[in-house]
């Protein structure tokens, strides 16, 4: 095949690509409910197979060793969910407790922002024209986004039962998905034509070494930072640390924008104590994220996805405007699963 027509088909895939995807978008309305119903329904096998693709290198390294799958299995949830079991038993009391408080003291919280809002509105009242009247609308766009998450908290502590049910089917379904991952696999094989078993059981693997060493790498990270933060913010005296640091390191799965998105809950409650805990948690997030970005994800992470930054932050964009929060963790996994995927092709018509 010579060069121009490997460059037209280049050129007609990513055409193709595009325009499945803007289709796709376009869309929305009619399958995001659809999607809604199916999710919801498949909440946990979907987190059931999260956790067992999460523990596949552990047991497969137990079994390395000479110990029987079912043991080693059977060892792992042991260890892993009785110290996470010990961590929500001693944890989650505390975690209610601060967003029962949290929710209490919320109208009081929010008079105490209006106020600084209000002062700060005032002192812009010389500012050139048309910026007091921008400046106008974004305050009245947090007032509202303060208020949205309040809503928010209100909602999650009332769906708590929901998530009980789900902490329950998720280590039994995990369990037995991870018990038979390889038959399952092999099963699956068997669905695709013989000729082409060996090249997908290729294309999993470099799936799986690409996107599933940045999933394991990002959410060790994830707790490293959470836990740094929980303990810094109990030293230097912050309301509802163990909460902050929950947000905090759950937000920090999203790439670049994630570490600002949770410093703000924590830069929010550290103005109702003093401009004084506000410097302090500032610097306490500014020390983590140079921590992470130049010590602890290097090691963690190394260069899994082998992507230059700018192409991350744009696929966050992307992501972010087409689903939200969802499109920001989702983007840049999707974006390694696309990358797998073109490097196979390429390799496939280089073949031919």
């Amino acid at each position: 095949m010579n060069i121009q027509v490997k460059w037209f088909y280049r050129l007609g895939f990513f055409l193709l690509l595009f325009i499945v995807l803007l289709v796709f978008y376009l869309l929305r309305p009619i399958w995001m409910p659809v999607l809604h119903i199916l999710l919801t329904a498949l909440a946990p096998f979907l987190f059931g197979a999260f956790i067992s693709y999460l523990f596949h290198p552990l047991v497969g390294y137990l079994e390395d060793k000479g110990m029987n799958r079912g043991l080693a299995i059977t060892l792992l949830y042991v260890v892993v969910f009785g110290l996470a079991g010990f961590g929500i038993y001693k944890g989650v009391p505390i975690l209610v407790e601060q967003m029962n408080d949290i929710a209490v003291k919320a109208p009081e919280m929010a008079e105490l922002y209006r106020t600084y809002i209000l002062k700060f509105h005032t002192h812009t009242t010389g500012w050139p024209f048309g910026l007091h009247e921008r400046l106008e609308s974004i305050i009245d766009a947090m007032e509202l986004r303060i208020g949205d998450s309040v809503n928010v908290l209100a909602d999650a502590m009332s769906s708590l039962s929901d998530v009980m049910i789900l902490v329950i089917l998720i280590p039994v379904i995990s369990f037995y998905l991870l018990k038979d991952s390889e038959s399952l696999i092999e099963k699956g094989l068997l669905l695709i034509p013989a000729r082409k078993r060996e090249q997908t059981r290729r294309f999993l693997t470099d799936i799986d070494r690409s996107l599933g060493g940045y999933i394991r790498g990002q959410l060790l990270v994830c707790f490293i930072i959470g836990a740094c933060a929980a303990v810094l913010f109990y030293i230097f005296g912050m309301n509802y640390p163990l909460l902050l640091s929950f947000i905090i390191g759950i937000t920090n799965i999203i790439p670049y924008f994630g570490p600002i998105i949770g410093a703000i809950p924590a830069v929010l409650v550290a103005l109702t104590i003093s401009w004084g805990m506000v410097l302090k948690v500032a610097g306490i997030i500014i020390v983590l994220q140079f921590m992470e970005g130049n010590v602890i994800s290097p090691i963690v992470m190394g260069k899994t996805l082998k992507l230059h930054p700018l192409v991350i932050i744009f696929v966050l964009l992307v992501g972010g405007k087409a689903a939200g929060v969802a499109g920001l963790i989702l983007a840049v996994p999707i974006l390694a699963l696309v990358k797998v995927s073109v490097a196979h092709r390429k390799l496939l018509m280089n073949k031919e």
